[in-house]
């Protein structure tokens, strides 16, 4: 037990991407194995070549990898943890290509889940390896706001005091944290993955100022301040209804959720009289540009997958998210695409027919009665 408890963690990074090249590069700069996975070999070659990332911003140094490859099971072989680092939207796809690899003793973290991840990458797990029980971790959001400049090279504006994360199932919860206090003592539990998927605060912070300032972004090509400049007082106002109805949804589920504005103060320790203040005096976002187009995973990562699963709980549950509802349906006006359709829904989380208390029960031990009184 001893030597378990002092065993040094070796990771792997699934995803090159902004948050993919942060997380590698600072796991590495702090001294851990690490392997890091892309799917196109194109985007790390640079990487590939010479074996390190460069941190700049307010983390400095270099991290050296173990291992840059575009083999998912050559990324994962004997590691502790994986680190899944990509678009919400990439995730059936890794779960799919990861469950013949993935042993029961490895931890799988989604950086971010967005809106039931957690549940859905289990149920795809589930569903290719049936007899892989496996730990899925899901983050509320990201640990840092980060920017990769080039291949190797990535800018971190800032790291956040703490992120809150759970365990599918939540029994495991203190045995993760436990395990990864010394890497990431930011990491503080949950009580399940309700409560991480219904505090996605990306559901707020991303569609809505890009699809409100879409003529913005098309003439200037995102030359603005995305958080600064883009969120107005009437652009605010939007963002606390649609988080008015997503916390209706919570509260249905008997989830502790907090308000956008109270979530700025918690994480960040910015404050003001209104949304709109508190946003502006929130240091880390000060350096973060608009996107360049609407092609972005603002609009086609976090409709699909955090307002769609949080519209499609709202009908299981017999809730009505007009505003939602909206901005679903506009954005997919502007990407010519049925969001509705293609989004992460609750048969897609594995929780289609179940009731509140099986759903809650789900996610604290991982069973739930049927009407039979079948443990499934």
């Amino acid at each position: 037990m001893k030597e378990k408890l002092f065993k040094k963690l070796k990771f792997a990074v699934i995803g090159a991407g902004h948050g993919g090249q942060g997380i590698a590069g600072y796991l590495a700069y702090k001294g851990y194995e690490v392997n890091l996975y892309n799917r196109s070999i194109e985007k790390i070659k640079k990487i590939k070549q010479r074996g390190t990332i460069e941190l700049v911003g307010s983390i400095v140094g270099f991290g050296r990898l173990n291992l840059v490859t575009n083999s998912i099971e050559q990324a994962i072989k004997n590691v502790d943890v994986i680190m899944v680092v990509l678009p919400a939207s990439a995730h059936k796809f890794i779960a799919k290509h990861i469950a013949p690899f993935v042993t029961p003793e490895q931890y799988i973290v989604l950086n971010p889940g967005r809106t039931g991840g957690a549940l859905e990458f289990k149920s795809i797990i589930a569903r290719h390896n049936p007899l892989k029980e496996v730990c899925i971790v899901e983050a509320q959001t990201m640990l840092f706001a980060c920017r990769a400049l080039e291949q190797g090279k990535v800018k971190i504006f800032s790291k956040k005091e703490e992120v809150k994360v759970a365990a599918l199932p939540a029994i495991r919860n203190n045995e993760f944290i436990n395990m990864i206090h010394e890497v990431f003592p930011e990491f503080m539990p949950a009580t399940s993955v309700l409560e991480t998927s219904f505090n996605n605060v990306g559901a707020l912070l991303h569609p809505i100022p890009t699809i409100l300032n879409c003529g913005r972004i098309e003439n200037t090509k995102g030359n603005f301040k995305y958080y600064i400049e883009g969120v107005t007082p009437s652009v605010a106002k939007i963002i606390e209804q649609v988080d008015y109805e997503r916390m209706l949804v919570a509260k249905a589920l008997g989830v502790k959720t907090m308000s956008l504005k109270e979530w700025l103060a918690y994480t960040y320790n910015a404050y003001g009289n209104t949304l709109c203040e508190a946003l502006k005096n929130t240091k880390g976002y000060w350096g973060i540009m608009a996107p360049t187009n609407l092609d972005t995973r603002y609009i086609y990562e976090d409709v699909p997958q955090s307002l769609v699963p949080i519209w499609d709980m709202a009908m299981h549950l017999g809730i009505q998210t007009p505003t939602i509802d909206s901005i679903i349906h506009l954005a997919s006006i502007l990407h010519n695409a049925d969001y509705y359709k293609s989004g992460r829904k609750v048969i897609d989380m594995g929780l289609e027919g179940l009731s509140v208390e099986e759903i809650r029960r789900f996610v604290i031990n991982g069973q739930v009665s049927d009407s039979r009184g079948v443990v499934a």
